[in-house]
C-alpha cells in the first residue's frame, strides 16, 4: 500500500501555478442543469488570469459541440476545442493500434461514431468485419446486438470501452450508466477491456495532448475518478467539495485517491493554499488543530472552512497510514459551505 501522500502547499495561486485547468464537469461546473454556485465568476477570473480551461468528461454519447453548448448555457465561455470526451480518448487509443481505414464496430451513441471517424477509422455495425470493437453509453443500444458483441469479444476482438462508469445522474434519478455493460461483457467473455476514461489514463492524455499542457491540473469532485485519474496520469489534483464527496469519503481516502489541493470550491484555483504542519496525528494550519483520539476524528479551533478541511484530512490521513485504519468522525460536525464572500467558521470546541 502506497503511504505518505499529504496536501501540497502554495504561496501563490493555482490558475498561476498551472498553466491548464482539466475540469470534471458534472459536480465541478455544474450540477443537474444548473451551474454550480460561484462557478462562472471564477472560471472567467481563472481565464482572465491567463489559466486555460479544458473541459472533460467520461460521456462518450454527446459531441463536444453539444457539451459545450450546455456548459456556455451556463454561462460560462466554451467551445467544442475545449471540451475531451472519453469518445475521443477511445479513438486515440484505437487509432494508435490500428492502421487508417480499420473498421471499428461501434456500439455507443453519435459521440463515439464522430472521433472514430476524425482520426481516419470506419465505425461499422456489430456483425460485420472489423479489427475492433468500441463500447459507449447508448440508451438505443439492442439486447441482439449486445450478444452478438460479448461472442465476438471472447472470440477475439480487440475492446475498447470509454467508460467504467456504474452509474449517471438521469431525469428520473440514478441510473446504470455504461459501466453495467462493461461488467456484463467482461464476465461473459472473460476479456479485460482498455478502457479510455477516468480513472484510466487516456483521457486525461488526450486532454493534455490537446491542450499542450505542461503543468495540468486535474480538478473534480470524486476521488475514485477525477482524483485517482490525477494519480494515475502522474498530475496534481485539487478536490473540490460541491460535489459527490463528504468527510466520511476524504479520511478513508487511500493515497491515489487523495488530493493535492482541497477547496471548498472552484475559487481554490483563484487562491495560494496552505499545507497543514503536522505532528503524528495532529495537524495545525491557520487557528484550526485536528489530532485523532481514540479513533476518533476532533477539529478544534476557528479559521476558514477550507483550513478546516484541511487540517481534518491532513490528521485522519496520517492515522490512516500509521494503523492501516479510517478514523471514525463520531459528534464532529462538518462545518458549513462559505458564502459568496468567502465565510469562515466562527469557532468549533
Amino acid at each position: 500500500m502506497l503511504t505518505g501522500h499529504q496536501l501540497k502547499g502554495s504561496e501563490q495561486t493555482l490558475a498561476s501555478v498551472y498553466d491548464v485547468a482539466m475540469l470534471d464537469l458534472d459536480g465541478v461546473v455544474y450540477i443537474g442543469g444548473a451551474a454550480v454556485p460561484r462557478a462562472p465568476e471564477a472560471l472567467a477570473a481563472a481565464r482572465e488570469a491567463g489559466l486555460h480551461l479544458a473541459f472533460i468528461t467520461n460521456n462518450a454519447a454527446r459531441t463536444p459541440a453539444k457539451v459545450a453548448a450546455n456548459i456556455q448555457n451556463l454561462g460560462i465561455e466554451a467551445t467544442a476545442e475545449d471540451v475531451v470526451t472519453s469518445a475521443q480518448a477511445a479513438a486515440h487509443v484505437l487509432a494508435e493500434r490500428l492502421d487508417p481505414g480499420a473498421k471499428v464496430v461501434n456500439l455507443g451513441a453519435a459521440g463515439l461514431r464522430e472521433p472514430i471517424e476524425a482520426v481516419g477509422l470506419v465505425p461499422v455495425a456489430v456483425d460485420e468485419d472489423a479489427e475492433a470493437i468500441v463500447t459507449g453509453y447508448n440508451p438505443e443500444l439492442l439486447w441482439k446486438d449486445i450478444l452478438r458483441a460479448a461472442v465476438r469479444i471472447k472470440d477475439g476482438l480487440f475492446w475498447v470501452a470509454s467508460n467504467t462508469d456504474m452509474t449517471f445522474p438521469a431525469a428520473f434519478g440514478i441510473a446504470p450508466g455504461h459501466g453495467v455493460l462493461v461488467d456484463t461483457l467482461r464476465r461473459f467473455s472473460g476479456v479485460e477491456p482498455v478502457v479510455a476514461g477516468k480513472p484510466s489514463r487516456p483521457l486525461l492524455e488526450e486532454t493534455i495532448r490537446r491542450t499542450e499542457a505542461e503543468r495540468p491540473l486535474m480538478v473534480g469532485d470524486r476521488l475514485d475518478t477525477d482524483i485517482e485519474g490525477g494519480h494515475n496520469a502522474g498530475i496534481d489534483t485539487l478536490l473540490v467539495l460541491t460535489g459527490v464527496t463528504g468527510l466520511e469519503d476524504l479520511v478513508a481516502a487511500e493515497p491515489q485517491r487523495r488530493p493535492a489541493y482541497i477547496s471548498s470550491d472552484l475559487r481554490g484555483l483563484l487562491e495560494p493554499h496552505a499545507a497543514p504542519e503536522s505532528d503524528g496525528t495532529t495537524a495545525r494550519l491557520a487557528g484550526w488543530t485536528a489530532e485523532v483520539r481514540d479513533g476518533e476524528l476532533r477539529v478544534t479551533g476557528q479559521g476558514s472552512t477550507d483550513d478546516w478541511w484541511r487540517v481534518a484530512a491532513t490528521s485522519a490521513w496520517s492515522h490512516l497510514d500509521a494503523t492501516g485504519t479510517a478514523v471514525t468522525i463520531g459528534a464532529q460536525a462538518v462545518p458549513p459551505r462559505p458564502d459568496a464572500d468567502g465565510g469562515t467558521v466562527v469557532s468549533a470546541p
